[in-house]
């Protein structure tokens, strides 16, 4: 049993010492205080109690009562830890008040804390919600800045697109015009030229045919158009420089919508995840407009309209061109056609005798490579035939040095001799075959020079009329080139 007022540490587990003192202010309030000494210590209660008892309950004399009070001295002077808690500050009523005071503080700090947190959260949920519906709001303004954005791009877009192939059809009637115009420039010197040309013919195919004939009347024909010509290709001229600068003006206006967009779309799709997103102290305060909404609209309203003015004027010069085109090529087309019939028949004439030449001198060449492969097969049968007709031979050569009785002429020697005498007549006879082959193949080469002579004449005159002459021709303005866009219609 432990005494009151010491822990275990203290009474048990402590290292005793032999100079280990009590506090003096304990050891004077025991002195002081015996009374109390006992009322904390039972053991000296218990021990005196038990000495009571043992006296036959006999009320013990002064001096007994002197003695065990000196014996419950002397014990608590042995415990001096005993005597330190004895000397105590506060109450246990202290002890209560001041544990239900710190639990009210705490409930108190516990209260308030707990409102400043609902009050808080409940103010960051609200502003939350209000920052989440602007944020909202603006996202829902630049959507429908984007798709007005959007809505005059497609019609620049659109507007773009048809004065592109606007552009590139009266470019297509100016080339065409042009081309009009270049080929008409010299039709007496290409006329003269085709017949320059065929002059070069050879042998019998210096011939005078209706293609000379054709070929005077196309002069008289262009001249009477080219003035027109001159004229409309200028109208043209000024017309696509205004196209390109109403062009020019609607792709500008169409770059700095893609950039817009672009720029919107980012914005549109920044979310306070995103990345890139930062600070920008006082952007707010910068204002770096140049238009409003109105004159915005207007803008692009009117680079459209200009661009439909410009297009309707260029669709109309368009159309007088076509006319121009189509009745100028009529007049020529007639007599051009005429000079192209003429050529293409002389052309016919002359490719199925170069075809016909052809077919001959290619048979003949097919038989010219199969003699000479029969040479080289009958050269290479001789050069076979040298081995064979050595072995025989030196067999025969060999045998001849057998001593005495056995120089026999014995079958062996017999088909030896045999062996060598075939030998020799196919030699002889593949030789004979050799100089039959080689005659026939210088008949054949004379055939073929007489063929390829022929043939070149053939193919000159074909060269001249479909190489020099017809090519020149290809330039000269023709129906199904000039007004292509008429048959379409």
């Amino acid at each position: 049993m432990e005494l009151i007022g010491s822990t275990l540490t203290a009474t048990y587990a402590r290292p005793k010492s032999s100079h280990f003192l009590p506090a003096i202010s304990t050891m004077a309030s025991s002195y002081r205080n015996p009374q109390a000494a006992l009322a904390m210590n039972p053991s000296a209660s218990l021990w005196r109690t038990n000495s009571y008892y043992k006296s036959n309950s006999t009320i013990p004399s002064p001096s007994i009562q002197r003695e065990n009070l000196d014996l419950v001295r002397a014990k608590t002077v042995l415990y001096p830890s005993n005597r330190s808690a004895l000397s105590t500050r506060y109450t246990p009523d202290d002890w209560y008040k001041s544990n239900h005071n710190n639990y009210r503080e705490s409930e108190s700090s516990r209260k308030s804390a707990e409102r400043l947190r609902k009050d808080t959260i409940r103010l960051m949920q609200d502003k939350e919600q209000l920052t989440r519906r602007t944020q909202e709001n603006t996202s829902k303004n630049i959507g429908e800045r984007l798709n007005d954005i959007v809505f005059w791009k497609s019609e620049l877009s659109h507007e773009i697109d048809n004065m592109v192939t606007e552009i590139a059809a009266l470019n297509e009637v100016k080339r065409r015009l042009e081309r009009a115009l270049a080929e008409t420039e010299g039709p007496l010197q290409v006329s003269q030229e085709c017949l320059y040309h065929r002059e070069k013919r050879m042998s019998i195919d210096l011939v005078h045919d209706d293609v000379e004939k054709d070929l005077i009347k196309e002069v008289e024909v262009i001249k009477s158009c080219q003035e027109r010509m001159r004229r409309h290709l200028d109208r043209a001229i000024a017309q696509l420089a205004s196209n390109r600068a109403a062009q020019h003006e609607l792709e500008r206006d169409l770059s700095d919508k893609l950039t817009a967009q672009r720029i919107d779309q980012r914005c549109h799709h920044l979310r306070n995840t995103s990345d890139g997103i930062g600070y920008y102290r006082g952007i707010d305060r910068l204002d770096p407009s140049i238009s409003l909404p109105d004159s915005w609209s207007k803008f692009t309203d009117d680079n459209i309209l200009h661009s439909q003015s410009e297009r309707a004027a260029s669709h109309k010069l368009r159309d007088e061109i076509e006319i121009l085109l189509n009745t100028t090529s009529n007049e020529m087309w007639n007599q051009f056609n005429n000079v192209n019939v003429a050529f293409t028949n002389r052309i016919s004439e002359t490719a199925d005798a170069k075809n016909s030449l052809q077919t001959h001198l290619a048979k003949t060449l097919q038989e010219l490579f199969q003699t000479e492969m029969l040479i080289e097969s009958i050269k290479k049968a001789l050069r076979d035939k040298e081995s064979p007709l050595k072995v025989a031979q030196t067999r025969l050569e060999e045998r001849t040095r057998r001593p005495n009785v056995e120089l026999c002429r014995d079958n062996p020697h017999h088909r030896l001799v045999s062996e060598v005498r075939e030998i020799e007549d196919t030699i002889r006879k593949l030789q004979e075959r050799l100089m039959e082959a080689e005659n026939t193949l210088q008949t054949l080469v004379k055939t073929k020079v007489s063929l390829e002579h022929d043939l070149s004449v053939k193919a000159n005159s074909l060269f001249l009329d479909q190489e020099k002459c017809m090519s020149m021709r290809k330039s000269f303005p023709s129906m199904p080139r000039l007004v292509p866009c008429i048959n379409k219609k």
